[in-house]
């Protein structure tokens, strides 16, 4: 479908990454207008409403998806919800943007990328990384042959700190799941056309060690084996004192690259007390124009019917490392991606 009227744009979810959202399509796109918020908590979706500007607002999900005018819905809501509000939005006929992880089994992962396909609607997962501009240039490098042949790979994230979340509020295996899911997707991009075999995964409470006995896990590395022969190393830590560090790299048979810096810039201060640099704090900050990008190409496949962004099988493909990592963590002992995938 062909159109230059924007595309109306619905946000499920008001929370700070829905947040952040609802503004870049209120005010940073011109292919998008925020047509409608909603969220079951009482009071969320119209204090976001007021902020932005926004018409409408839903407490019920359902009143939502059956308004007419709501051509996309963008799904920000908590983890757990995901695919259920996926698959039912797709079954209203609306295109998909959903936050990671789009699920929590492969299963409910095998329902949303089903039901998309049927309805004939986009599925775009929020993996931001990819349009990243640092990490974008790193994968065109890779697909120009500037590396050869890749052979280590490595991704980070590390949360800035001090750590301040309710351990007890926050789900199991988040440090899996809701996290190092971006490294996972990040290594199968850059490792394009491979697939992981195997991986063995280490996690522990060293921030929070009071709450490692009640199965909360904020420190992990993992190793992962792909079938093209390359090793990766993907790490993450829920308290990075010095800023918001999420970096890349890519070795290979003829050179490297890296990707990704915690510094917001290369302003950097001398005086009186040494050396120092400004660092990121928040990901809506460092990752902005990825935000902005993904958002926009989101948009424009509802247009254009062509999915430019990481889908449902990319999803699927982070989560079987995801929950490979989980039984490697809990058996410990390296799990074939075979044992995982049936």
């Amino acid at each position: 479908m062909s159109s230059t009227k924007p595309v109306a744009v619905a946000l499920i979810g008001a929370g700070r990454i829905g947040a952040s959202h609802a503004e870049i399509v209120a005010r940073r796109l011109k292919n998008a207008t925020l047509a409608a918020i909603a969220d079951p908590a009482p009071g969320a979706a119209a204090r976001l409403a007021d902020q932005l500007e926004c018409p409408l607002t839903y407490t019920d999900i359902d009143e939502l998806l059956a308004n007419p005018e709501i051509e996309a819905v963008i799904i920000a809501s908590p983890a757990r919800f995901h695919t259920n509000l996926a698959v039912a939005a797709a079954r209203a006929g609306k295109a998909v943007f959903c936050e990671k992880p789009m699920a929590l089994t492969l299963a409910d992962a095998e329902l949303a990328i089903a039901a998309a396909r049927e309805a004939g609607v986009p599925l775009q997962v929020g993996f931001n990384r990819r349009w990243d501009r640092a990490f974008a240039e790193g994968k065109a490098a890779i697909e120009a042959g500037k590396v050869g042949t890749p052979q280590l790979l490595r991704s980070l994230t590390r949360d800035p700190g001090p750590f301040g979340a309710d351990p007890a509020r926050i789900p199991p295996w988040t440090v899996f799941f809701e996290t190092l899911i971006h490294d996972f997707d990040t290594l199968l991009w850059l490792n394009a056309g491979a697939r992981a075999t195997e991986v063995y995964a280490v996690a522990d409470a060293l921030v929070r060690p009071d709450f490692r006995d009640k199965g909360f896990l904020d420190t992990a590395v993992v190793t992962i084996r792909f079938d093209n022969g390359a090793v990766a190393v993907a790490e993450a830590n829920f308290s990075a004192l010095y800023g918001y560090d999420i970096r890349g790299e890519v070795f290979g048979s003829g050179g490297m690259i890296s990707m990704g810096d915690v510094r917001r810039s290369s302003m950097t201060l001398f005086d009186k007390d040494g050396v120092s640099n400004d660092t990121w704090r928040l990901d809506t900050d460092h990752f902005i124009d990825g935000y902005t990008a993904e958002l926009h190409a989101f948009v424009a496949s509802v247009r254009s019917g062509r999915n430019s962004g990481p889908d449902g099988a990319d999803a699927k493909a982070a989560l079987e490392i995801a929950l490979a990592c989980i039984a490697s963590v809990t058996e410990r002992r390296p799990v074939a991606l075979a044992e995982i995938r049936g």
